[in-house]
């Protein structure tokens, strides 16, 4: 139990700061801009991704969010991440770069495997009656 605890908390912890973190400090720099116009998308797009992507990493992160929202929270995290190696492969080809995004989704999907290993116990207790 401890070594699931452990290895979720540590791949939700990569997640959290990669999509919620780092996009809520860099979403704004000139490189970041630059990048969403390479891959054609209007400015706006940017913004909007980074608030979804920063409320996703919140929703994942928190214990007190409730399960429904963090399903959809890594659905959207999931789409998010597919949808990025889609693009730069469309744009630029498939690169040393392009892979990228498919490497984070596999430790988001590492934390969405352990949440439900962590649950588990607590919806397969029996309850006595003595």
């Amino acid at each position: 139990m401890k070594k699931n605890r452990i290895i979720f908390w540590v791949a939700t912890t990569i997640i959290f700061l990669w999509e919620g973190v780092m996009p809520a400090l860099t979403s704004q720099t000139e490189l970041a801009k630059e990048g969403i116009s390479h891959l054609g998308y209007p400015a706006y797009f940017g913004v909007m991704l980074t608030v979804y992507k920063v409320l996703g990493a919140l929703a994942i992160m928190l214990p007190i969010v409730p399960a429904r929202i963090k399903e959809w929270a890594y659905a959207g995290l999931s789409f998010s991440l597919i949808s990025a190696f889609i693009s730069h492969w469309a744009v630029d080809g498939f690169n040393a770069q392009t892979p990228f995004p498919l490497i984070i989704l596999a430790i988001l999907m590492v934390s969405y495997v352990y949440y439900y290993k962590l649950k588990e116990p607590v919806a397969h207790r029996k309850v006595s009656i003595a």
